[in-house]
C-alpha cells in the first residue's frame, strides 16, 4: 500500500507550460493564416518562412546536454534568440532587421489573434484555472514572445509570471535548452523536481524538461 506522504510529494507544485501548439490547436490555426497570407499578404510568405527555418535551425543548434549528476546550470549567453532569428530571417530576405520586425509582428502575433482564441484547448485551460485556485503556481514559457498571444486569448491572469523569448527576462537559448523551464522555477522558486512540464513536443519542450529534471506531460 502507498503511503500517503508519498503521493503528496509527488505532486508537482508548478505548471510550466508551453504556449503554441499547447494553449491552442496549431494546425488549424497555421492552416488559416496560410490562407490569410495567400489572399492579403502573398509577398510575405517568404519571410514568415525564413523566420520559421531560421528559429528551427537555432533549435538545432541547441545541442543535447549530456547526462551530469548536478542540476544544470543557467546559459550565460547575452544574445536574445528572438533577435537572432530575426536577424538570419532579415538576411534570407534581403531587408533590414528594423523593417521586417513590425511585418512578423503583425502576421505572427497580431493577425492571429482571432484565431487562436477560436481554436483554445478549453478543458486544459480549465485544468490550469483550477491547479492555480487549489494553490499551485503556474509559468507560461515560450520561444516566441507571449504577451500578445495571451492577451488576445483572454487568459494572461492564469499565469504567475511569463518566461518568452524576445520580452524582458526571457531565456538565452531555445528549447529543447532547459533554460527557460528553470528560469520560471526559480523565480517561482518551486523546486525543478516539483515541477510539471506541459508542452506539444517531445523533442522541444519534453527533452528541456528531461534535461531540467523536470516531470512532462504532453499534448496532442
Amino acid at each position: 500500500m502507498k503511503n500517503p506522504l508519498e503521493d503528496r510529494a509527488s505532486i508537482p507544485r508548478a505548471w510550466l507550460v508551453d504556449l503554441d501548439g499547447t494553449l491552442y490547436r496549431q494546425k488549424p490555426v497555421r492552416l488559416a493564416m496560410a490562407l490569410e497570407l495567400a489572399v492579403f499578404g502573398p509577398h510575405r510568405i517568404r519571410l514568415v518562412q525564413a523566420f520559421r527555418r531560421a528559429q528551427e535551425a537555432l533549435r538545432l543548434e541547441t545541442s543535447p546536454a549530456p547526462a551530469f549528476a548536478d542540476a544544470p546550470r543557467l546559459s550565460t549567453r547575452a544574445q536574445s534568440p528572438y533577435d537572432e532569428q530575426l536577424r538570419r530571417a532579415a538576411e534570407d530576405v534581403g531587408q533590414p532587421v528594423e523593417t521586417i520586425r513590425p511585418l512578423l509582428r503583425h502576421w505572427m502575433e497580431e493577425r492571429p489573434a482571432k484565431w487562436i482564441r477560436m481554436f483554445r484547448r478549453q478543458s486544459l485551460l480549465k485544468e490550469i484555472a483550477a491547479f492555480r485556485a487549489s494553490g499551485g503556481k503556474t509559468a507560461l514559457v515560450s520561444d516566441y514572445p507571449a504577451q500578445a498571444k495571451l492577451a488576445g486569448m483572454g487568459i494572461a491572469d492564469l499565469f504567475d509570471l511569463v518566461v518568452a523569448s524576445g520580452e524582458p527576462g526571457g531565456p538565452t537559448t531555445l528549447k529543447p535548452s532547459p533554460e527557460g523551464y528553470l528560469l520560471a522555477a526559480q523565480r517561482l522558486q518551486i523546486a525543478p523536481a516539483d515541477c510539471l512540464v506541459i508542452g506539444d513536443r517531445h523533442d522541444a519542450d519534453g527533452e528541456a524538461a528531461a534535461r531540467a529534471r523536470m516531470k512532462f506531460r504532453i499534448v496532442s
